[in-house]
């Protein structure tokens, strides 16, 4: 007959409980384990990866940009009016004088216009010299007269004063006297009084003269006007160079301020290069600068500043310092290059990728085997085309990876093959 024990029962009851709770446990430290284990290194081919080393020393700051050579001196000729091409004599490419002839251009309307202005101009000359002629004549008869009373004022005075002297002797009688001395003083009076009119006869002829002569000039220069206006229907370059376009046909109706042709000078070229706006922000009026044309490469400065950006660039306008190499000619395509300032005894790296003045980021930094690298973080200061300055977070000797290192986010630090 079995006896029944029931603390046995409760003793394994409870070594159970201590079993699965041991196991429990054990599952739950192993868990927690794993969930904190980070996730395994990625090994990187080491042949692939761009890797620089932190120094410090003097650092130049520069901007660099692609563009064009554009000619500085760049002659648009456009229609005076509107007419009609009747032929080409020069061809694009062409070298050109200020007087050589590009197109020669019709006008009857403006023909006729330049006629009729030489019509009224000629007798508007004819009008102030039958003008001129007639005061002039008026003038001379007017000092005729006045010559004409001075004589007989002379002849008076000369009479009334012998008739003094002989009425004084007792010779005249008083009366005579008298009368002879009225009529000297009479014309006396005449005699001043045409003076008077003569001086301003004069300066009415001067008025009438000079507003012929007004109207005169504005008949010349109306004629001159339309003789330049018919001049333009011959289409010449304006300067020295080489034509580079013609933009008309023969026999094609050209309206007022079309453009007609281009003239430039070949060898006075200067380089329009687009820079990022994000860096043009530091470039200043005649700063020093490089343009390279593949073929060479030559010093300038920068002489102009678009103060709008395009398409996220900004034109800026380098002048060369010496000539440019063979072969330069417009819509070449070069690089230029602007010295923006030199850094002394600073910090600075070749420049990483995604790496941006006055940001902070991160860098994989190599142990001194250069057998792992660790993920830090680095803050920027201002950068150059090939180099940016560290302000925080390396130092001296350090090298770091430059590449691109946006896959390898998710690791603190990778290994090197």
């Amino acid at each position: 007959m079995d006896i029944a024990r029931p603390e046995r029962a409760r003793q394994i009851r409870t070594r159970r409980i201590i079993t699965w709770a041991a196991v429990a446990l054990v599952i739950g430290l192993a868990t927690l384990g794993l969930s904190r284990l980070r996730p395994a290194a990625p090994e990187v081919d080491k042949g692939n990866l761009w890797i620089g080393q932190v120094a410090r020393g003097p650092m130049l700051r520069e901007v660099r940009g692609t563009g064009t050579l554009v000619p500085v001196d760049v002659n648009w000729i456009a229609a005076a009016n509107d007419a009609r091409v009747v032929r080409i004599l020069t061809l694009a490419g062409s070298p050109v004088e200020p007087d050589t002839v590009i197109l020669e251009l019709s006008n009857p309307e403006q023909v006729q216009k330049e006629a009729d202005a030489k019509f009224q101009l000629a007798a508007a000359e004819a009008d102030y010299t039958s003008l001129k002629s007639r005061l002039e004549s008026d003038r001379l008869n007017d000092e005729a007269a006045l010559a004409q009373l001075k004589a007989e004022y002379e002849q008076a005075k000369l009479r009334a004063d012998a008739d003094d002297d002989m009425a004084k002797g007792g010779v005249l009688p008083e009366l005579s006297r008298r009368v002879s001395r009225n009529a000297a003083e009479g014309f006396a009076t005449r005699y001043k009084l045409a003076e008077q009119r003569l001086a301003v006869s004069r300066g009415t002829i001067d008025a009438q003269l000079a507003a012929q002569r007004a109207k005169l000039d504005q008949y010349r220069t109306q004629y001159a006007l339309q003789q330049g206006q018919v001049a333009l229907l011959q289409v010449r370059a304006g300067i020295a160079g080489v034509l580079q376009q013609v933009s008309a046909e023969a026999g094609q109706r050209v309206a007022a301020g079309s453009v007609l042709a281009k003239v430039v000078q070949p060898m006075h070229l200067k380089a329009a290069v687009k820079i990022a706006e994000t860096q043009a922000k530091d470039i200043q009026l005649g700063e020093k600068a490089s343009v390279d044309t593949r073929n060479g490469v030559v010093a300038g400065h920068v002489i102009r500043i678009d103060p709008a950006a395009e398409n996220g660039t900004v034109t800026v306008d380098i002048a060369p310092d010496g000539p440019l190499p063979k072969g330069a000619r417009p819509d070449l395509s070069v690089d230029g290059t602007i010295e923006l300032e030199r850094l002394a005894n600073v910090l600075y790296v070749q420049r990483p990728v995604h790496a941006d003045d006055d940001q902070s980021g991160t860098v994989f930094r190599l142990d001194p085997s250069g057998a792992t690298a660790q993920r830090v973080n680095v803050r920027y200061g201002r950068s150059s085309v090939s180099a940016i300055q560290i302000t925080a977070g390396l130092k001296e000797g350090d090298r770091i990876i430059l590449s691109d290192v946006s896959q390898w986010d998710k690791y603190d630090r990778i290994r090197l093959q």
